[in-house]
């Protein structure tokens, strides 16, 4: 925070207040006005400039706290692969070996900067699929939410931006593949290249950040239907909560969209995914199958993170069909889709951008897109997250349910041992008559997610790239 003491000391700060004459009001000048006692306190006047001064003081705290970057150093060994969900990018495969003198390349940059070379020409695929991972983070000045006085989701929206992220990288496998990639100040050179700027445009204006028929997956949308969960606008949400909002926001959206026909969102109950309710969900009466979103949050840990649960989770973001993890650290949301080592790659969602017309004809898509990877120690995650896995066929989900068993339990317990990540089970989760000991419930798995945590975190990997 040594950068806020230098804002805070400068008086000439303007806090972009129009008055309708293309002058500037300063918070000194209105704290001025009121401060001679010009003004009655019973008048209307009082409370009007009254409510621009709170205004002011929070949007100031809040670009002090979401919205200034701070260089900061991410290092990628050399040596080790980075998977990014399902794909692997080394530089022992890249033809290029100039960089085999050091034994580490770091990146130095804010979010708005680009990515430099990690491992030389051939982690160019690694950059490239990075940067196409759409990148939903805080926004400022958009209408207001239904029921509330917020126009910004900043210090709250976290998770539900982590939940939009990895709902929009489902979307991006669902209508793009996963092989697409975003180039950047490219123009568009084809017809092929029209259809995929058509489509991506079209994922990105379905969370636009307005109550909107056009934009289902908003986040005034989410609040709207969050509260079925007891959650109101401003509310923290945990992962569980979240992975609940998601399949409640896109049936809502289903029923107005017919992108949405032939795409579904499962919620794994008690940490077990329960086969035949997936089959009675995706399989329609034609014979035909409907694409699944998998949800299934898990609690890896009961205080901490247990780290026997480390390579399983690891495991997992190698399996191409796995749409990342939706977790963090205490009050601190994160959207994790990779990693090299023992520490994770995520997308940052603490980042405060003011809102974006997506309505508008070749809107800007550059927020949307980070160009900064991060990473977090393993073991600092919280233990309540949630695991995303987009299955577009039957042959999928069953492929799926042959080879999950080894990826989820922790190595060095037998199959005796009923401690996996979470489980499957073959019939229904309403024929079961004596439920599974459940390890957690969606109240206990929130608890992290409201109480506030002191975080004695140094790790420079581990910050995230604002000022906070």
């Amino acid at each position: 925070m040594n950068g806020s003491s230098n804002i805070a000391s400068d008086h000439s700060l303007v806090l972009s207040s129009n008055n309708g004459e293309g002058n500037s009001e300063t918070l000194t000048d209105i704290v001025a006005t009121t401060s001679k006692g010009n003004v009655p306190e019973n008048s209307e006047d009082f409370y009007d400039i009254k409510g621009k001064v709170e205004s002011r003081l929070l949007s100031m705290w809040n670009n002090m706290k979401f919205g200034w970057t701070v260089k900061l150093k991410t290092n990628f060994s050399k040596e080790s692969p980075v998977w990014l969900l399902g794909r692997c990018y080394h530089r022992k495969l890249s033809p290029s070996s100039s960089l085999e003198s050091s034994t580490e390349v770091g990146t130095e940059a804010t979010a708005n900067d680009t990515v430099e070379q990690i491992y030389g020409e051939g982690i160019e695929g690694f950059k490239s699929d990075f940067i196409s991972r759409i990148w939903m983070t805080y926004r400022r000045e958009f209408p207001t939410m239904s029921g509330s006085s917020f126009t910004t989701d900043c210090g709250w929206g976290c998770m539900l931006r982590s939940g939009q992220m990895m709902l929009a990288q489902a979307l991006v496998c669902h209508f793009l593949g996963r092989s697409w990639r975003w180039t950047p100040e490219k123009p568009i050179q084809n017809a092929r290249e029209f259809q995929e700027d058509c489509l991506h445009r079209m994922i990105i204006k379905w969370f636009g950040d307005k109550s909107s028929v056009n934009s289902p997956l908003s986040i005034h949308q989410m609040v709207i239907l969050g509260e079925a969960l007891g959650k109101k606008a401003g509310d923290w949400y945990g992962p569980a909560s979240v992975a609940h909002c998601l399949k409640a926001v896109m049936g809502a959206a289903s029923k107005e969209n017919y992108e949405f026909d032939k795409l579904d969102v499962y919620v794994a109950q008690d940490s077990t995914v329960y086969i035949q309710d997936v089959y009675s969900l995706c399989k329609v009466s034609n014979g035909s199958w409907k694409s699944l979103i998998l949800l299934v949050p898990v609690k890896l840990g009961s205080e901490k993170f247990n780290p026997i649960y480390g390579p399983c989770l690891t495991s997992l973001l190698t399996l191409e069909f796995c749409i990342g993890v939706i977790g963090g650290r205490p009050k601190h949301s994160l959207y994790f889709v990779g990693y090299q080592d023992d520490r994770l790659i995520h997308l940052d969602p603490h980042y405060c951008q003011e809102m974006v017309d997506v309505w508008q004809p070749n809107f800007s898509l550059q927020s949307f897109h980070c160009r900064s990877p991060r990473k977090m120690p393993l073991i600092k995650m919280d233990p309540s997250c949630c695991i995303g896995f987009y299955l577009p066929t039957e042959n999928d989900f069953e492929t799926f349910i042959n080879i999950i068993g080894s990826f989820v339990l922790p190595q060095g317990l037998s199959t005796n041992n009923e401690y996996p990540i979470f489980s499957l089970h073959h019939g229904t989760r309403s024929s079961v008559m004596n439920q599974p000991n459940v390890r957690f419930s969606i109240y206990e798995t929130e608890k992290n997610w409201v109480t506030p945590i002191q975080d004695s975190d140094t790790d420079i990997e581990s910050e995230e790239f604002v000022l906070v």
